[in-house]
């Protein structure tokens, strides 16, 4: 579903990402892991079409398209803060977004999504000013859902959530995969990646310097294993 071969990124003289391989199969969710600086949020800019690679080549679900058009047509992006139009209830938030895409939802349909996603009822014809970040997170996802998107691309999705909040939002994304999607997510929090993900890469400087089966380690484990692999580089 996400194929990523040999791709390197520059700015001037800086070599943000060196050589990047990675694969993403469906069903799996994918933790890219590393500081800040380490060229995660340019491999998401690339992966989305943001940002025009260097080098190599970037493939979504199988697409021969431009990363931009494929990205369009195969992809859904949920940033660490989901903007939402305040003024639109959730349920017209996900509408608006749907026009924009040329598809029409039913009012049934979106509400269908969102209490999948577990948008609580009361929230669905409310204004979404009032919403928390996970409730954004989870309008976000029904999105995801509603554009049929087989490839789920997340960056620091878990950031700023309470504990309880953090483990919905794992647990839809766990649900999203197991129904076909291939998920990438950036992030810094170990825990909830040992728990959500399948895999994990460590990327500094540009460099997918480890990359491990997370069924294979627990959470002390791969805490020790992300610290050596940035000493290593060090």
């Amino acid at each position: 579903m996400i194929r990523i071969d040999h791709l390197t990124k520059r700015y001037g003289e800086r070599t943000v990402v060196n050589d990047l391989n990675l694969h993403v199969p469906a069903g799996q969710v994918y933790a890219l892991l590393g500081p800040n600086g380490a060229g995660k949020s340019t491999t998401i800019a690339c992966l989305l079409g943001f940002v025009k690679p260097d080098h190599g080549c970037i493939t979504l679900a199988g697409s021969p398209l431009p990363p931009a058009e494929a990205a369009i047509c195969h992809a859904a992006y949920i940033a660490e803060n989901v903007a939402l139009y305040d003024r639109l209830t959730g349920v017209e938030n996900v509408d608006f977004f749907m026009r924009l895409l040329g598809r029409r939802l039913a009012t049934s349909e979106i509400e269908a999504l969102l209490a999948r996603a577990g948008l609580p009822r009361h929230a669905w014809h409310r204004q979404a000013h009032g919403y928390s970040k996970g409730m954004r997170q989870k309008v976000g996802i029904v999105m995801a859902l509603a554009k049929g998107a087989c490839v789920l691309v997340l960056d620091e999705p878990t950031s700023g959530l309470d504990p309880e909040a953090s483990v919905a939002f794992g647990d839809l994304i766990r649900t999203v995969a197991d129904d076909g999607a291939a998920v990438i997510m950036a992030t810094h929090d170990l825990l909830r990646a040992q728990e959500l993900a399948d895999r994990c890469g460590v990327l500094v400087g540009g460099h997918l310097v480890s990359e491990w089966k997370l069924g294979e380690l627990n959470a002390g484990e791969l805490e020790r294993n992300y610290l050596d692999s940035l000493a290593a580089r060090a």
